[in-house]
């Protein structure tokens, strides 16, 4: 009986780590649309992070301007918008959208 409440707590001392990790990685990578970070946005279905930047915010209007409807500025995009965008954006690299990014 001894050996089994000495092996049940040092699992339990060795696991509590564990789930501590495990806890605040669910927290983080199930947010609303915006992390921590000003300016960096996750994308639920593609499961990543985006950095919103010069380039993004001109694939944002190259997006609009794609989409021939009036635009709307990124902070008053409504979440589909926003997830619509990222699916978007997922098969249209800097490359592809011929966005410098050397500057």
């Amino acid at each position: 009986m001894r050996k089994l409440l000495i092996a049940l707590t040092l699992s339990t001392a060795l696991g509590m780590p564990l789930a501590s990790y495990a806890q605040d990685r669910d927290d983080r990578d199930h947010h609303d649309d915006r992390d921590h970070h000003d300016n960096r946005y996750y994308d639920k279905h593609h499961r990543d992070y985006h950095d919103w930047n010069d380039h993004e915010d001109r694939a944002w209007h190259m997006y609009w301007e794609q989409r021939h409807r009036p635009y709307v500025d990124w902070t008053g995009a409504s979440a589909a918008q926003r997830q619509a965008y990222w699916d978007w954006r997922h098969n249209h690299s800097d490359a592809v959208l011929h966005i410098d990014i050397g500057h």
